[in-house]
């Protein structure tokens, strides 16, 4: 009978040998990580940082005001704690403000949602205590009249091409807030159009909708839309 013929892994190991009586280094595999998509929040909590945290609308109206809900205040311990994390490591933060003047209701908002808030100057208008407590120097607001925000596009874009991202690559931007089906949703989709190469991510945790169901359905569209939801 023939002898049977060797395997690949015995050839490999006796060249190996071979190589290391000639003196060589017997050749080491290669390793390479590679991390799916699900792996990929891990390392964003743990060691990526982001170039801006946008906080979307924590204002008084929305968590203990006029259109508050028992989800919003469970969050702002953790945003307020995020937001201390993001001074920490000198992370740009900007904040969003709801914004409507004294005729809301002859708006076509007001007429849609028949219950005044944020109007300019009014206690609701206010960050929650909480938050408005960790704001400091440095840190930008911008008034929207709607949901969505064009200057707050602008300034992305620029910021990330005063950090050498033009194009959005390497350029990361955080948001998390309220309501995740209406304001933080529009933002996150238009920043997303405005700079199509950056890494959004919205953190689920951080985040509340008006109902939990509308919650889920929004951090569903964006996931469709490649933002990453932690």
């Amino acid at each position: 009978a023939g002898s049977r013929p060797p395997s690949p892994r015995r050839e490999a190991n006796a060249s190996a040998r071979q190589g290391t009586k000639r003196g060589l280094t017997p050749a080491k595999p290669v390793i390479s990580f590679v991390f799916p998509l699900y792996q990929m929040s891990y390392l964003r909590r743990n060691f990526l940082m982001t170039d801006l945290l946008i906080v979307v609308d924590m204002q008084r109206d929305f968590v203990s005001g006029a259109l508050g809900s028992e989800q919003a205040r469970a969050i702002v311990p953790a945003v307020a704690a995020r937001i201390r994390q993001a001074k920490a490591e000198q992370t740009q933060v900007a904040f969003t403000l709801d914004t409507h003047e004294p005729d809301y209701l002859n708006t076509r908002e007001g007429r849609f949602l028949p219950v005044p808030h944020c109007i300019r100057d009014t206690p609701g208008w206010a960050l929650e205590p909480d938050i408005a407590k960790e704001c400091a120097q440095g840190m930008i607001s911008f008034a929207k009249p709607t949901f969505g925000s064009a200057a707050l596009c602008e300034y992305v874009r620029a910021l990330a091409e005063e950090k050498g991202a033009a194009d959005g690559k390497g350029f990361c931007v955080e948001l998390c807030g309220v309501c995740t089906d209406i304001c933080v949703v529009s933002n996150a989709l238009l920043l997303k159009a405005a700079l199509p190469e950056a890494d959004f991510i919205v953190n689920s945790a951080l985040c509340a909708g008006v109902t939990p169901q509308k919650h889920e359905a929004a951090l569903e569209t964006m996931r469709s839309c490649q933002i990453e939801v932690l």
